[in-house]
């Protein structure tokens, strides 16, 4: 199948560039969104684990079959997360890559305790500063990130970034890794399907990878 394939080759091709600069390669997320559990099943078959979904209704109308499909798959909720989703969000994922303000930090912190499951936590920051953008600004993120961890006790693990398709990622790449050394935080999650690899350099520990797995939506 195409998209086994073509998992397969990135992450031959993330090992080999991890190699080349001394560094540890990064965790690949297999962005699956749109697609059905037909067309992930392959994946799964060809060693992907780790999944990514930006939309909690669809990530539920495949997700249980899947994780019952096989049992070890790490989901990310990669996508903007609704306070009155975020009881089925918990129920289902394993990580939130995009806690961005004190609302919806709040209400998975209930969540977790009320389902007494812990979720690995990232913190989106809109490296941009993009109004129709999700995510905290930079200025405001070491703020929040503090905020989260001692005055609600959520374990935020990481940083996560869009940066605008317009504009050459490594700033932006650069710019939250400063800003997860000032926090201390190992996690970074940057880099998508376009430069993936630039961000691999700058320290990512996740990439979030789909069309150059499974093809144009």
């Amino acid at each position: 199948m195409p998209a086994a394939e073509n998992y397969r080759d990135i992450i031959k091709e993330l090992e080999v560039h991890s190699k080349k600069h001394d560094q540890a390669a990064p965790q690949l997320i297999v962005v699956s969104k749109t697609f059905d559990a037909e067309t992930i099943k392959p994946v799964i078959d060809a060693g992907a684990r780790v999944f990514g979904e930006n939309r909690v209704q669809e990530a539920q109308g495949k997700w249980p079959e899947l994780k019952s499909y096989n049992g070890d798959i790490e989901l990310h909720l990669i996508g903007p997360l609704q306070s009155n989703k975020t009881a089925d969000a918990v129920a289902l994922f394993d990580c939130i890559q995009t806690v961005d303000r004190e609302k919806i930090a709040k209400t998975i912190s209930r969540e977790m305790a009320t389902q007494n499951k812990h979720l690995k936590l990232f913190v989106q920051v809109n490296t941009g500063s993009e109004p129709q953008k999700a995510g905290i600004l930079p200025d405001s993120a070491t703020e929040f990130v503090n905020w989260c961890q001692n005055d609600i006790g959520l374990a935020v693990e990481g940083l996560m970034c869009i940066p605008p398709f317009d504009e050459n990622p490594g700033h932006h790449f650069a710019l939250l890794r400063k800003l997860a050394r000032e926090l201390m935080l190992e996690k970074l999650s940057m880099g998508m399907s376009a430069d993936y690899l630039t961000a691999a350099e700058f320290g990512a520990t996740h990439v979030r990878v789909g069309s150059n797995i499974f093809g144009k939506r």
